[in-house]
């Protein structure tokens, strides 16, 4: 059943409802008698699931409308044929031809470790699937180079200025620091199996059967790295180096500024609003918050101090996503969950802070041997990642 506006308006609608439900219960819970407060606290918990499931409903049917509208590629003679024939090669191991294909529509040849490029038309597609799924890729900076390493020139500042008379002398100033960032580069790999029998189906869909496992195996690895990755075999992430208290201005490069909650294993709302101020003004605007559901769980029933309103507000209306004091949320498993120590919330411009780089080309060796009666398709593709902006991304640390 094609998706309308009016599904999501309907679902948009039971939100609200339910988010008013939500506060009604959880302000009596707040306020009520200590022998009602346990079973206030169930009612509160079953709401707030029920929100979570109707927030990502109605994101889900967001993306699957945005995709119906999505216009399709428009594709040469030599792509046409190139991908025909890979699709021939998945469905039946034929190659004969594909390899000059191949070199025709994207000006490559067949590599000496075997295996042939997916066509760029697919290629596209997997990295779009990984958009959708993977929590990092949406929100950080992405670029596709086709080299097998990626570099680039930052300005840490230190020219100097100053003021003088009109007729005073202009000493020279210094000159601005530069710096060289490389992205770590990986090589990922998947190898998805099916049986030669459902790929002889011509009702099987094997393109998108293809997409849809590689990028669900890619993104559930590559979301792990550019969070958390050490950089041996795979990108370094944005968590991985040290993280400091100090201030933008003399913190160095590299180094992620870390803000102490004042309670080992908890965080309040007043945690949260420091959180916006402590980053800078220009990168406000570009910012969103990154945790993992249950840390949002928490923060749903937190309150202001001030004004007595819920910090969270659900998305009311198509297109408008549920947000945390004005700003968007991204929900990332790969977060630490609440405990003492954890860096468990994250917020900041993360399309300036970090750069997920993709190498153009991914590869696939059809395998009908290892695993009979199934065919496995070894994928491979080389990504890599590097923080780019360290004062652009703040950490709470659960932390005295």
């Amino acid at each position: 059943m094609a998706v309308e506006k009016k599904d999501i308006e309907d679902v948009a609608e039971a939100l609200g409802k339910k988010f008013d439900e939500f506060k009604a219960v959880n302000d009596k819970r707040i306020d009520g008698m200590e022998a009602e407060k346990g079973k206030l606290s169930s009612q509160v918990e079953a709401l707030n699931g029920k929100l979570t499931e109707l927030d990502a409903l109605k994101a889900d049917l967001e993306k699957e409308l945005l995709a119906v509208k999505r216009p399709g590629a428009l594709a040469g003679k030599e792509v046409s044929a190139h991908k025909a024939a890979f699709m021939q090669f998945v469905r039946k191991g034929k190659d004969d031809g594909l390899a000059e294909l191949q070199q025709k529509a994207l000006q490559t040849t067949v590599e000496s470790d075997g295996g042939f490029a997916v066509p760029e038309e697919l290629d596209r597609t997997i990295l779009e699937l990984l958009r959708t799924t993977s929590p990092m890729r949406q929100v950080c900076g992405q670029i596709t180079v086709s080299t097998p390493d990626y570099k680039k020139l930052v300005n840490l500042g230190g020219s100097g200025s100053g003021w003088v008379g009109e007729l005073d002398a202009r000493p020279a100033t210094g000159t601005p620091t530069l710096a060289q960032i490389a992205a770590v580069m990986g090589e990922i790999y998947a190898n998805p199996q099916a049986t030669q029998t459902s790929l002889d189906d011509l009702f099987f869909d094997a393109e998108a059967w293809l997409n849809g496992e590689v990028a669900r195996e890619f993104a559930e690895k590559e979301g792990s790295a550019f969070l958390l990755g050490d950089g041996v075999n795979k990108p370094k992430g944005l968590l991985a180096g040290t993280l400091a208290t100090t201030a933008d201005a003399v913190r160095a490069f590299g180094q992620l500024q870390k803000i102490h909650s004042g309670t080992a294993g908890d965080f309040t709302a007043d945690d949260l609003i420091k959180m916006i101020y402590t980053l800078k003004a220009g990168h406000r605007p570009g910012a969103t918050w990154m945790m993992p559901t249950m840390t949002m769980f928490k923060i749903r029933t937190f309150k202001d101090a001030t004004s007595g309103a819920y910090i969270w507000q659900p998305g009311l209306q198509a297109g408008q996503p549920a947000s945390l004091l004005g700003y968007g949320i991204t929900e990332n498993e790969d977060v630490a969950a609440v405990a003492a120590d954890a860096n468990a919330v994250l917020f900041g411009d993360f399309k300036a802070a970090y750069t997920v780089v993709d190498r153009i080309g991914t590869r696939v060796l059809r395998d009908p041997y290892t695993s009979k009666p199934n065919v496995g398709f070894y994928t491979t593709k080389r990504v890599g990642g590097m923080l780019t902006d360290s004062n652009a991304v703040k950490v709470l640390t659960l932390s005295l």
